[in-house]
C-alpha cells in the first residue's frame, strides 16, 4: 500500500480526484442527502473526474488507502472501465481495509455481467463461512441479488436457500446483520445515480473523451 503522507505522486492524485468537495465522503449513502443544486454540481464534477483520470492514475489510487480505493472504484464505475474488473474483484476478496467494499460492489453492479456475479459469488463462498468477520457479506449478497434481477439469473439462490450459507452465517453471529434485500435496493439506487452521472458525458470515441 502506498502511503499518501510520503508519496508526492499519490498526494497530487488525492488532491485532484479524492478530496475535492469532500468527494470520498459523499460517495455512497450521503448522495441521497444532497440538495438539488448540490447534486447537480456533484454529478458534473464526478463525471468530469471519471473521464479525465487515466488508467495509470487509477492504478495508483487503487494502491492507496480506503479513501483512494473507494473513490477510484466509483470513478471506474462512472466511466464503465471494465478493464479494472479483476482488480476490483481481488480487492473485494482481500478485504484489506474498511469502507471501500460497497464501492467495489457498486462498480461490479454497474458492469452488470455474469463475470461480475462470479466475483461476488467467490466472495460469498469465502466469507459466509466466517461469522467472526463482519465485513461486506450483506452488501455483496444484495449486489448479487441485484445482478440476478438484471441478468435474469439465480446466482444468489444457493446462498439464500433455507439452511444455506446465509442462514448459517446469521445463526453463528451474535450481532444482527443488514438485510441483503435492503442492500439490493441500496445498490439499485446507487446504480441509478451512476446512470445519471454517466449521461453527462458521452463515452470515449477513438480514445478521446468527449463532453
Amino acid at each position: 500500500m502506498r502511503d499518501v503522507r510520503s508519496d508526492p505522486e499519490l498526494q497530487e492524485l488525492v488532491r485532484r480526484f479524492v478530496t475535492p468537495d469532500r468527494r470520498y465522503l459523499r460517495l455512497g449513502g450521503s448522495l441521497h442527502r444532497l440538495s438539488a443544486v448540490e447534486r447537480s454540481a456533484f454529478l458534473r464534477d464526478l463525471a468530469q473526474a471519471a473521464y479525465e483520470i487515466t488508467p495509470a492514475e487509477l492504478g495508483i489510487l487503487f494502491e492507496g488507502g480506503w479513501r483512494e480505493c473507494k473513490t477510484a472504484a466509483w470513478l471506474v464505475a462512472v466511466a464503465h472501465r471494465t478493464e479494472f474488473r479483476d482488480l476490483i474483484g481481488r480487492l473485494l476478496l482481500a478485504s484489506g481495509g474498511p469502507y471501500a467494499g460497497t464501492a467495489y460492489c457498486v462498480a461490479l453492479a454497474r458492469f452488470g455481467t455474469a463475470a461480475d456475479a462470479e466475483l461476488l459469488s467467490a466472495y460469498l463462498d469465502h466469507y459466509l463461512s466466517r461469522p467472526d468477520l463482519d465485513y461486506d457479506q450483506p452488501t455483496v449478497l444484495g449486489t448479487l441479488l441485484y445482478l440476478d434481477g438484471v441478468l435474469d439469473s439465480d446466482s444468489a439462490a444457493r446462498f439464500i436457500a433455507p439452511g444455506g450459507p446465509w442462514e448459517q452465517w446469521l445463526e453463528a453471529r451474535v450481532a444482527a446483520a443488514l438485510d441483503p434485500h435492503d442492500c439490493r435496493q441500496g445498490i439499485r439506487q446507487l446504480c441509478a445515480f451512476l446512470d445519471e452521472t454517466a449521461e453527462i458525458f458521452a463515452p470515449p470515441i477513438d480514445g478521446r473523451r468527449q463532453p
